[in-house]
């Protein structure tokens, strides 16, 4: 069995809690500590739009200093973040330095084959997540991990700060529900980074078959889990701005429904609205737009709630907040037609649908899982990279 390293141990004696201030900077730009990795190794990277190293991409940084990159994979939304949530990405080659692109969203298991894995030596994993078990970047890195633990291969993730990283919330994933949008045993809001989460799938040994990586993280530097980082780049199509990113948890939820979130408008995760929502003048009508071709009630007039205004701060004061879905519910008076099959999919236990439909309050329901997030805090805590 191989040890895993916990290489920004070394580091957490720099931090210190005021240096929220200081620019962050990111597991990429940590060059001195993962190119000595690298050296000499046939490479693969999984990233997309966002693996930035300052103002470089990650990929053409590598091809720069003549690293011997054979493979590219792309997750969710491709390598260049331009595809649906859900859309099938095919294989191509990158334009820019030619390397092939190996799409891994939509191949079943989401696994690369034994051919891929025979290609290269080392996996570079960089990309920016947003903190929420329903965000399908980590399934993405815990389904690698699993490869290059069965093939013998070294990873290495290259650290991002968590924009939700300030808290947990949620109920933890009843894995009866495990599906491509709840992986792993874990909160809605897990407030942790993917190389913590990283640790954590070794620690816990949620691998198939108690399986543990070889993985290397890459920790970002001057970051506290109270850095309110907000991204350079969004991370995916429907993701614009951290706005959207802080109201994601609570919003995401009414992908389970009858109602529109703003997909194919220009404020998606920041409204809601259904055609036959009461008793408010705010409208907006999905279309078909990039990254949202086919958007819930396409076309329709919807009425709704507008949440633009919203103040950062009350967002994160209500955390993983269930009265939006809560208002839907009751305005639209439609009973179970108001979900559907998914909605367990996201919010990962049975309960929440039935205490809404039986009239039970956003605070009432909150009380149930307040126990999870208490005892994730207490397993995640030796994992941890940086200062809570």
């Amino acid at each position: 069995m191989k040890k895993y390293i916990f290489l920004p141990i070394l580091l957490l004696s720099t931090f210190i809690f005021a240096q929220n201030e200081a620019t962050v900077k990111v597991g990429a730009e940590q060059t001195d500590l993962y190119f000595p990795l690298l050296t000499g190794k046939r490479i693969a990277v999984m990233t997309n739009q966002t693996g930035m190293a300052g103002n470089e991409h990650l990929v053409d940084m590598l091809a720069r200093h003549q690293f011997n990159v054979v493979g590219i994979f792309s997750p969710e939304h491709g390598f260049r973040g331009t595809a649906d949530a859900g859309e099938h990405v095919s294989n191509s080659v990158d334009e820019k330095t030619n390397i092939p692109i190996w799409s891994l969203y939509g191949s079943g298991s989401g696994k690369p084959s034994p051919d891929k894995m025979k290609q290269f030596d080392v996996l570079l994993f960089d990309l920016q997540d947003v903190g929420l078990r329903f965000y399908t970047y980590y399934a993405s890195m815990a389904r690698l991990m699993d490869a290059c633990a069965e093939h013998e291969k070294k990873m290495v993730v290259l650290d991002r700060p968590n924009p939700n990283g300030f808290y947990v919330d949620g109920p933890i994933l009843d894995m009866k529900h495990k599906s491509g949008v709840g992986w792993l045993p874990i909160p809605v809001v897990h407030g942790m980074t993917l190389g913590e989460l990283a640790l954590m799938i070794n620690g816990e040994k949620w691998l198939p078959e108690g399986k543990v990586c070889d993985v290397t993280v890459v920790p970002c530097k001057n970051y506290t889990h109270q850095t309110r980082y907000e991204l350079p780049i969004a991370p995916s199509p429907n993701l614009p701005n951290i706005h959207s990113i802080y109201l994601y948890p609570s919003t995401c939820l009414f992908e389970g429904t009858v109602m529109s979130l703003g997909r194919g408008t220009s404020f998606p995760f920041e409204v809601y609205g259904h055609p036959q929502y009461k008793g408010s003048d705010f409208s907006f009508t999905p279309r078909s737009v990039p990254g949202a071709k086919n958007p819930p009630l396409l076309n329709k007039k919807c009425y709704g709630v507008d949440l633009r205004q919203v103040p950062n701060e009350l967002i994160w004061k209500n955390g993983f907040d269930l009265s939006y879905i809560i208002d839907a519910y009751n305005n639209l008076n439609m009973g179970e037609k108001f979900f559907s099959s998914f909605f367990e999919k996201l919010v990962g236990i049975d309960y929440i649908r039935k205490d809404i439909i039986a009239g039970k309050s956003a605070g009432e329901i909150r009380e149930k899982w307040s126990g999870d997030v208490e005892t994730f805090k207490r397993q995640r805590k030796p994992y941890l990279l940086y200062p809570e």
